[in-house]
């Protein structure tokens, strides 16, 4: 099991993709954190992953809070230490969406989604820095977007949150590298989630029509890369943003 006895916290991890993550690494041997938002429907998740992480042999606690608040980041990354005593990979997943059109996008639209996805990341990175700095290893693992990259009709928002993850990415990469610590970003495109299940047939049909290789990406295409990101075999990558899209953006 590669990441035996190692801890990661995975944010937004009790649905889609970041459920798969933290399975996948929890399959390899991890002590994982998961986390959601504090609600009765979300502890339901919370406690159904923890105990099929256990179930597949690794370990498990589950943290609600939200991360885009200060405090609620600090004790996640506090609950993280006090329950395995280090932290070895961060996967800034957890992300919200707001979508309208620029004219008609409220103000509140706009500052939850930042707040969310750009400053949520932010501030679990920066809770975390002093420990990963005094251990001298450590991966951190962002969770972009292809609207981040090439933007998006509809998504000013998100694309803008998504866009400053990536700026982020690199400058924690430069920031932290000389203490062994690496940090990339990962920049899905159309992957299949029940939230996108919902989307109207006409929608995906469009979306389908532009990928390159003619299909939707699966959770297991997002899991896999952020698990060889997190190991050895990409010790000397840091820095990068990696399109897992099937040739959406090229």
């Amino acid at each position: 099991m590669e990441f035996q006895n190692q801890t990661v916290i995975v944010t937004g991890s009790t649905q889609g993709i970041g459920r798969e993550i933290a399975l996948k690494f929890g399959q390899e041997g991890a002590n994982v954190v998961v986390n959601g938002i504090d609600t009765p429907s979300q502890k339901e998740l919370a406690e159904q992953v923890c105990q099929e992480i256990i179930e597949a042999g690794g370990k498990a606690v589950y943290f609600l809070g939200d991360i885009s608040k200060a405090e609620e980041a600090k004790k996640l990354v506090a609950f993280a230490l006090e329950s395995f005593t280090k932290i070895d990979v961060i996967v800034n997943n957890a992300g919200i969406t707001r979508d309208n059109l620029i004219m008609r996008m409220s103000e509140e639209d706009w500052d939850s989604v930042l707040a969310v996805n750009l400053k949520g990341a932010f501030q679990v990175i920066q809770a975390a820095a002093r420990a990963l700095t005094k251990q001298r290893s450590g991966v951190i693992i962002n969770m972009a977007s292809v609207s981040g990259v090439m933007g998006n009709a509809g998504q000013a928002n998100y694309a803008a949150s998504k866009a400053g993850l990536i700026g982020l990415t690199k400058s924690v990469a430069k920031e932290l590298a000389s203490r062994n610590i690496r940090c990339n970003a990962i920049a899905p495109g159309f992957i299949q989630t029940a939230m996108t299940d919902m989307l109207k047939e006409e929608v995906k049909e469009s979306y389908l029509n532009a990928i390159p290789l003619k299909r939707f990406g699966q959770v297991e295409d997002i899991a896999n890369l952020v698990l060889f990101l997190s190991g050895d075999k990409a010790k000397y990558i840091t820095g990068q943003v990696i399109n897992v899209d099937g040739g959406l953006v090229m």
